[in-house]
């Protein structure tokens, strides 16, 4: 009974180190506070190193992507100083940890699955048709609604047109990269699926608010965070995630365009 009772409690006490974790990002994404962001990292790993050792290891790898993301502004930016720093920065984010994992832990612990061997189901299919027409209905409304679009560059020229459209794909590829396929997915070997789903929609929604996605954006972003960790540990395919991802993405890009320019692409409703 007494072993049976201590199982759950060190359970618990591991979400401690991984809550703090998120509340970091939280704080150094959301709320823009590094003053409160930094200590809040340090204190997770710390407690985690107290609590389990193989925690510890995989939040220090979250930590490092999280931490490198957080030495630069991602606010919205299509010119090419930017269009580089924020891309080395993200690109650094990915694959600092993966080499890590690789040749530091000589492990597998980050992958990036393409495909699954499981067939995709008619729901599953379905939905990546209903993700542009859900895009297409919801966006555009949020985006004039709230003025988030705001938060974007006005674009004034084909130059920036097309650094536009390669970074919103860009950005989206890095998300599922970096959210599922590392911190969902480092998560997970701790923790059940919606503990893990909660914990990385938490990360990945205080990115997308100082991406732009301000205002009312958490409540689209938070669902679709949570969609896209509950539609991995499903299909166990980046593929699919990325499809549905680059899908929305799509409407994104022309949503905030045509919010600029409303005589351009009137295709929408809002």
């Amino acid at each position: 009974m007494q072993t049976e009772m201590i199982v759950p409690a060190r359970r618990a006490m591991k979400l401690i180190p991984a809550v703090l974790l998120a509340a970091s990002a939280f704080c150094l994404f959301g709320l823009m506070q590094p003053l409160a962001g930094y200590p809040l990292l340090v204190a997770a790993l710390v407690t985690a190193i107290l609590i389990d050792r193989a925690l510890a290891q995989d939040l220090f790898l979250i930590a490092i992507g999280i931490g490198i993301v957080s030495t630069t502004s991602v606010e919205a930016d299509v010119s090419w100083p930017s269009f580089f720093r924020i891309g080395t920065v993200l690109l650094l984010a990915v694959g600092v940890p993966f080499l890590i994992d690789r040749f530091v832990y000589r492990r597998k612990a980050i992958i990036f699955p393409w495909r699954s061997r499981e067939k995709k189901t008619k729901g599953e299919i379905a939905y990546l048709f209903a993700v542009p027409l859900l895009g297409w209905a919801i966006l555009p409304f949020y985006f004039i609604r709230s003025g988030a679009y705001e938060n974007w560059p006005v674009i004034s020229d084909a130059g920036e047109l097309g650094r536009f459209f390669v970074g919103v794909n860009a950005v989206g590829t890095w998300d599922e990269l970096f959210f599922i396929c590392t911190c969902f997915a480092l998560l997970r070997r701790h923790f059940p699926v919606w503990q893990a789903n909660l914990l990385q929609a938490v990360i990945f929604v205080s990115f997308l608010w100082e991406l732009g996605y301000r205002s009312w954006g958490p409540l689209l972003t938070f669902p679709f965070a949570l969609l896209q960790g509950y539609l991995f540990s499903k299909t166990r395919s980046l593929g699919y995630i990325l499809a549905v991802h680059l899908l929305f993405d799509a409407i994104v890009f022309l949503a905030i365009v045509h919010a600029h320019h409303r005589d351009w692409i009137p295709i929408f409703w809002y």
